[in-house]
């Protein structure tokens, strides 16, 4: 049997209907067979890449030594890299990460002591008057300064990533929506094309693709795309709906740099921030409210199937039910913008309701059975030899 490879960021979930969130790059062999790369949206920033707040991230938060701490310090290297390469914009606006309550700063002391075993360059940790130079309406106790932080529109970034991909050779299938994948069932010897290109990868239209090879990044369904091919839907994706609010344009000026609270590290949730953005619009958010659809960008979306899929996560069970009171004040403040700003003014008082306008993201962190936390610090790879 030839070996269907498959790399995952993420996985879980049950395996039904079709994936409309899905990337897969199908290979053929090095003589020159076709590599397509399946989406299942209309282009290829329609879903996660579209919704996120397009920061650079450090590597400061993760655990020392992890994969995606090493990913994320040299990532972001690259990526700066890369834009100065093909020329996109970007912003490297730095970031504060800002502790405001007096208990917060020994949790921000020992993030400081992280990143330095992360290999973040330049880190400094800053008192009340360096706050003041680099955000002047700022309030804080105490802040680490990360000035290699940065903002990029990641949609520009993965519209270059599909040209470099089809300049190389490949195509880029869009409104490709997987429903299934399988192994050829011609007999290898009367099919070269089933012993070469054994693995077939199946749309809602009936249309499919051959090949030997299947790569794949599928975002909110990583889940159900592993357990398609033959491999564990563990851990599983469950999605939550990050509400940010917007800051009026002429109240703008009160946020130059992304401004963070200091991580609880209890929760795989960084906590409402302030974010730039490549317009010169100003993003505060998000939180972070169970969603009830995994494409549920709206407050009402919801989709029985993966209402289903939650309510079966024991992961998640043992979650809500060690955190309760922050699920219900999350709940809160996505239904009350009065709170949210309240929190915001712990940071930049000046802030009030009149000044914030509504927008909305979707992500999906990963949960495990066997786990009460969200695996916060890790990738999932896996095998298939369906």
């Amino acid at each position: 049997m030839v070996p269907a490879l498959r790399y995952l960021v993420g996985a879980c979930g049950r395996a039904r209907g079709c994936f409309a969130g899905s990337f897969l790059g199908a290979c053929g062999s090095a003589s020159g067979r076709p590599r397509p790369l399946c989406g299942g949206g209309h282009s290829a920033t329609v879903h996660q890449t579209g919704h996120n707040s397009g920061v650079i991230h450090s590597g400061i938060y993760y655990k020392p030594e992890s994969l995606k701490a090493k990913l994320c310090v040299q990532g972001a290297a690259l990526l700066y890299e890369y834009c100065q390469q093909k020329g996109i914009s970007y912003k490297q606006c730095g970031k504060l990460i800002v502790a405001v309550e007096q208990e917060e700063i020994p949790r921000l002391q020992a993030l400081y002591e992280r990143g330095l075993q992360n290999g973040i360059q330049g880190l400094r940790l800053i008192q009340q008057e360096d706050i003041k130079k680099k955000e002047p309406y700022c309030r804080g106790l105490m802040a680490i300064d990360c000035p290699h932080t940065g903002i990029v529109d990641y949609r520009q970034v993965a519209l270059s990533f599909a040209q470099d991909f089809q300049e190389a050779g490949g195509s880029v299938l869009t409104n490709f929506e997987v429903k299934d994948i399988e192994m050829a069932k011609e007999s290898p010897s009367r099919s070269i094309d089933g012993m070469q290109y054994p693995i077939v990868i199946k749309n809602t239209k009936g249309e499919e693709i051959r090949c030997q090879y299947v790569v794949t990044c599928a975002g909110l369904y990583s889940d159900r795309i592993s357990e398609l091919s033959g491999c564990t839907p563990d851990p599983r994706i469950v999605p939550f709906r990050g509400d940010y609010l917007l800051l009026k344009p002429e109240k703008c000026y009160l946020v130059k740099g992304n401004i963070y609270p200091v991580p609880d590290s209890r929760f795989p949730f960084l906590g409402v921030h302030f974010t730039p953005r490549m317009d010169g619009s100003i993003w505060l958010g998000p939180n972070a409210v169970l969603a009830f659809k995994r494409e549920g960008y709206r407050p009402f979306d919801f989709s029985a199937t993966d209402v289903m899929d939650i309510i079966i996560n024991s992961g998640l069970i043992k979650l809500a039910s060690q955190n309760f009171s922050y699920g219900v004040t999350e709940m809160y403040k996505a239904c009350f913008l009065g709170a949210t700003v309240k929190y915001l003014q712990k940071f930049i008082p000046e802030i009030t309701v009149s000044d914030i306008l509504r927008q909305v993201a979707v992500r999906g962190p990963m949960s495990d059975n066997d786990i009460d936390c969200f695996l916060w610090h890790c990738f999932a790879f896996t095998c298939s030899f369906k």
